[in-house]
């Protein structure tokens, strides 16, 4: 009997709860034309941006340069450069994964359709599809002891559908992410996916830009490198309210160091999530939910120009919906809803209505219930997720020339704490079969690490080599390529090394 009672009180309690939280209450139709704002927004954002796509690292566009738009570009774009909407595809895989296993889908479901997908992928992405495939499972994947890129932007660029399907629940979203973010990066690269994902969320249950980018930072650890940047751009722009290009200059001297992606070490060339996070704030803050100049000021800052503008895009098309989206934005639209982006079987028409069914299902399951023709959601104020930093108390001291073709060995020397050679397995000739090196790693004459080095680009190791938190000393490392090829070879361009201490400039 007292347990029926205590039962009792417990569902009393529950309804009670419920009662007491706020709710958000849109009709079927309303939740549907956000959910395709969405959508349709970030693939506006990626065709406009993609002209300009790392054209201008380390500086930006300035105004009299006429950026490109007109009847008809949407469709001529995802046909004639299909490759471009890698920020959609990418979406998609993870969308489809859940329309076959549910909600509750098991991240390996999401690792292997990835890693086994016909699309080429770059940085943590391809590091962490390597892993896979090599048997280095998520979240181990994407951790950056283990995957040099985990700082990088790829799960920012790729978080849209977890706040698509998670209307006005920014804590469900980021529960998402976590999944799934954790297979390519790690630290500030998964952050970047939250704070986009939750600012995505926002954007249902509000038209207020401030609101949507400061809440969504709550989602963020206040001790982050990450949410010290975002909250960085927020102070600058309430100092130079009338100067983006001001507080992009802001963002340059204090963020721009890469010190993770070996592409960007040494380089202007900058995919780290935060400072391309920073872009994508820049254009909604100074923008003020102005469609156009919010895509604009976000492409002219630069960088990864594509994908920051789809970002932008997105989140403005949910704020707004489909139907408000600017018809100048929407040329052409109508004519490339039901082209399948490549390597998928899914068009924007599609996933309209798989996006809108993951939401309600969603919905119910956090508590919201779908009453007639309305929708009722259980509002989530955003919590932090848990802190996570990588590639700390690591400083970049020299970018070493190699120049080695065709190695059968390799030796290096040097004094620092960690070390990163780039280069790559290739075929000498277009005909030749795609082979796959064996290779050894010896760090100071211990076995470090052997790994298959596959000429064919989508399985590629990303980087031949690395190896981080080694003791600051001098160290020996030696590259044996074990099953050398006649029609194939290994090539070494250059390494980043690394130390425990910052380079003291000399004057």
């Amino acid at each position: 009997m007292n347990k029926l009672v205590s039962l009792f009180f417990l569902v009393l309690l529950s309804f009670e709860i419920f009662a007491q939280a706020k709710t958000i209450t849109f009709t079927k139709e309303q939740l549907k034309d956000k959910i395709m704002g969405g959508w349709a927004g970030q693939t506006i954002g990626v065709t406009f941006g993609g002209p300009y796509e790392f054209r201008f690292s380390g500086s930006f566009i300035q105004d009299y340069e006429p950026l490109v738009w007109y009847d008809g570009y949407l469709k001529k774009t995802m046909i004639d450069n299909p490759g471009l909407y890698d920020d959609l595809y990418m979406d998609l895989t993870f969308v489809d994964v859940f329309e076959r296993y549910g909600l509750d889908a098991p991240v390996d479901s999401f690792a292997s359709a990835f890693a086994h997908a016909g699309y080429m992928l770059w940085h943590a992405n391809q590091a962490a599809r390597y892993n896979i495939l090599n048997g280095i499972k998520p979240p181990r994947s994407g951790y950056w002891m283990n995957n040099p890129h985990a700082d990088d932007i790829d799960y920012q660029i790729e978080s849209d559908f977890a706040g698509l399907m998670s209307p006005c629940m920014p804590n469900t979203a980021s529960a998402i992410s976590d999944k799934i973010g954790h297979i390519m990066n790690y630290g500030d690269g998964w952050y970047g996916g939250v704070f986009i994902g939750a600012m995505y969320t926002l954007a249902f249950a509000s038209a207020n830009i401030n609101f949507i980018v400061n809440e969504a930072l709550k989602a963020i650890p206040v001790k982050s490198s990450f949410y010290q940047c975002i909250s960085d751009v927020i102070k600058w722009h309430r100092q130079y309210p009338d100067s983006w290009q001001q507080t992009w200059l802001e963002i340059q001297k204090k963020w721009s160091s890469e010190v993770s992606c070996p592409d960007g070490v040494f380089s202007p060339f900058d995919i780290d999530a935060k400072i391309n996070s920073a872009y994508v704030v820049l254009g909604l803050l100074y923008g003020n939910g102005d469609y156009t100049r919010s895509l604009e000021i976000t492409t002219r800052a630069g960088q990864d120009a594509d994908c920051n503008p789809s970002s932008v895009g997105g989140i403005l098309g949910t704020m707004i919906g489909y139907k408000k989206i600017p018809p100048y934005w929407k040329m052409g639209l109508k004519e490339a809803e039901d082209i399948d982006f490549k390597y998928t079987t899914m068009s924007l028409n599609k996933v309209y209505a798989i996006s809108y069914k993951q939401a309600l299902l969603n919905i119910e399951r956090n508590r919201g219930k779908i009453n007639g023709d309305n929708v009722i959601i259980v509002f989530q104020a955003p919590k932090s997720v848990r802190f996570e930093q990588g590639f700390q108390g690591i400083y970049p001291v020299e970018k070493r020339w190699l120049g080695k073709t065709d190695f059968k060995e390799l030796n290096l020397e040097f004094e620092g704490t960690a070390f990163v050679i780039r280069g790559e397995a290739e075929k000498k000739k277009n005909e030749s079969t795609d082979y796959v090196f064996e290779a050894e790693l010896f760090i100071d004459g211990e076995k470090i690490e052997t790994c298959m080095l596959p000429t064919n680009f989508t399985t590629r190791r990303h980087e031949l080599f690395w190896k981080y938190g080694l003791a600051n000393k001098k160290h020996h490392v030696t590259v044996k390529i074990t099953n050398p090829s006649d029609d194939c070879r290994v090539n070494a361009s250059d390494c980043i090394l690394y130390s425990d201490k910052a380079p003291i400039t000399k004057r």
